[in-house]
């Protein structure tokens, strides 16, 4: 057994708070900007303390936004969280679905199926883009949700982490399911879905953060700036032309575009460690 070496366990601690401080630092500073005016984040240096007017500029970003959009961030952060959350639901319920017919069912070509979903792992988005573009183009799916979210919900990833899932459970089990009278539906709703409850919630947490930080798909197909999602409404503010940028709106709108993601990590942390270490059988 290894001894106690309490020296290291003080470098290990100042090495940890040393990490949190770089990380958190720009954070903080991001955080203090957005509470000052206009003015004061001009001069130099920028102030390293809360100032008073962080209500004011929250309020603004949310109702008004900034001068370079004409849409202010609550619409835009509601088009990106429509946009995560349709993308994380899609991918997860086509993916277990998929899963689920290449395991249990028999059928001819299923594992050239499996592969042929598996290799569009080596086709990410960007590699596909102009086809996928005009694909959408042709439906009239340019400024929809649906043009945002249906082009990005299919996942081999987590497919292969589905079939993976369900290849541990045990054929006595199907097998019990098929003498009680339990159907394919039946077995699946009430059989598979528990156990693969963590993998979801993993899936989930990883699925979600991808589509809240999409940017180049939603900069292609939205030209309404209704539509426009948090990260294209950033990119467009800093973009003001001629005209100097609000740095406290877009300061205010950074902080406000971290919240999501954070909220759904810090909500689902213990499923998300489970999905990933643990399989509940």
């Amino acid at each position: 057994m290894v001894g106690a070496r309490p020296w290291l366990n003080i470098l290990t601690h100042v090495i940890l708070i040393l990490g949190v401080l770089i990380v958190a630092f720009p954070i903080y500073v991001t955080f203090v900007a957005s509470s000052h005016e206009l003015e004061a984040l001009l001069q130099t240096p920028i102030p390293l303390v809360p100032g008073g007017e962080l209500l004011n500029n929250y309020t603004a970003a949310l109702t008004k936004g900034a001068k370079a959009v004409g849409a202010p961030v609550g619409v835009m952060m509601l088009n990106s969280l429509v946009m995560a959350l349709g993308i994380a639901f899609g991918k997860i319920a086509i993916s277990i679905i998929a899963a689920f017919a290449i395991v249990y069912f028999r059928f001819r070509f299923r594992m050239t199926a499996f592969w042929m979903i598996f290799i569009t792992l080596m086709l990410p988005v960007e590699v596909r883009i102009l086809p996928t573009y005009k694909v959408v183009a042709d439906l009239g799916m340019l400024d929809t949700y649906g043009g945002l979210i249906i082009p990005l919900i299919a996942s081999a990833t987590a497919t292969f982490m589905f079939r993976q899932v369900f290849l541990t459970v045990p054929d006595e089990l199907a097998e019990a399911a098929r003498i009680d009278g339990a159907g394919p539906l039946r077995f699946f709703w009430d059989v598979l879905l528990p156990i693969s409850r963590t993998n979801i919630a993993a899936l989930f947490v990883i699925l979600f953060i991808y589509g809240w930080n999409q940017y180049l798909w939603p900069l292609l197909i939205t030209t309404d700036e209704s539509l426009y999602t948090i990260l294209i409404g950033i990119n467009r503010m800093l973009a003001a032309g001629d005209d100097q940028a609000e740095w406290q709106i877009i300061m205010a709108t950074t902080m406000l575009a971290m919240l999501p993601p954070v909220l759904v990590v810090v909500s689902m942390q213990r499923l998300f460690v489970k999905g990933l270490v643990e399989t509940e059988k």
